[in-house]
């Protein structure tokens, strides 16, 4: 299962699978009495993986045999809690920060993210994530919270700045908002290529953060995020279900 088309062996791609697994996957194969794995990353996709992405954001390039059901989604009918609903109801839609279960690429890059909000009139909602996040301290224009059902927040947001994780620019494409991506490691440099591609969104440093904000709060990139969501598919999961009970009867 490859979560973008970043990690196909058929990319130009670093090879971290064989350092990490090689050793481990041929020692229990031994204990086992089986031939020891050559290559390991191509025995673990096998030589038709499932591309878990949606087709518009991470279209599959070739060459090679993928199947591709979109991005596996599950139904979240979480409720935001009520410090959220009543920031969001105490103003215009605010914009959201977060890098997920990303490390911060700078000590003070919740109060970088308070300042570019402000800097666009925008109030700011930060996600602590596991980078610890902290603007200094909440107010009438910023809420530091946990996690959340991003589905239900991003919906409701002017627009999401994250770490380019392949969820959360799902999350964010579904939610037909704007993006600014962090990227720093794995495919998120690769998310932030695409969310440029469409032009949706742009990629953006710490310190360009804020001009990056502004560039896409304006110049018709929310018009473009909204005719870009009723395009993502939501059925990925229901159909890899739907797939693997089909190979396995």
């Amino acid at each position: 299962m490859l979560p973008s088309p970043r990690h196909s062996p058929s990319l130009s791609v670093p090879r971290p699978t064989e350092g990490m697994f090689g050793a481990p996957l041929n020692a229990h194969r031994a204990a086992l009495g089986l031939d020891p794995v050559a290559d390991t990353q191509a025995h673990v996709l096998t030589g038709e993986p499932w591309l878990a992405c949606d087709p518009v954001l991470g279209p599959w390039p070739g060459p090679g045999d993928v199947w591709q059901p979109g991005a596996l989604l599950v139904a979240d009918d979480r409720p935001l809690d009520d410090s959220v609903e009543q920031f969001l109801a105490a103003g215009t839609a605010p914009v959201y920060f977060g890098l997920g279960s990303i490390r911060s690429p700078t000590a003070d890059l919740g109060a970088t993210m308070l300042a570019a909000a402000r800097a666009t009139g925008r109030r700011a909602i930060i996600s602590a994530g596991w980078a610890g996040l902290d603007a200094g301290g909440d107010g009438p224009d910023c809420l530091t919270i946990g996690e959340v059902n991003q589905r239900a927040l991003f919906a409701r947001v002017a627009a999401v700045v994250h770490h380019g994780g392949a969820g959360t620019t799902t999350a964010a494409a579904v939610a037909g908002v704007p993006q600014v991506v962090l990227p720093q490691v794995y495919d998120q440099p690769y998310w932030a290529a695409r969310v440029a591609a469409l032009s949706v969104g742009v990629a953006a440093t710490p310190d360009s953060l804020g001009d990056a904000l502004r560039h896409v709060l304006g110049h018709g990139h929310a018009d473009r995020a909204r005719a870009l969501a009723p395009q993502i598919r939501t059925d990925g999961a229901n159909l890899a279900a739907q797939r693997l009970h089909e190979l396995l009867r």
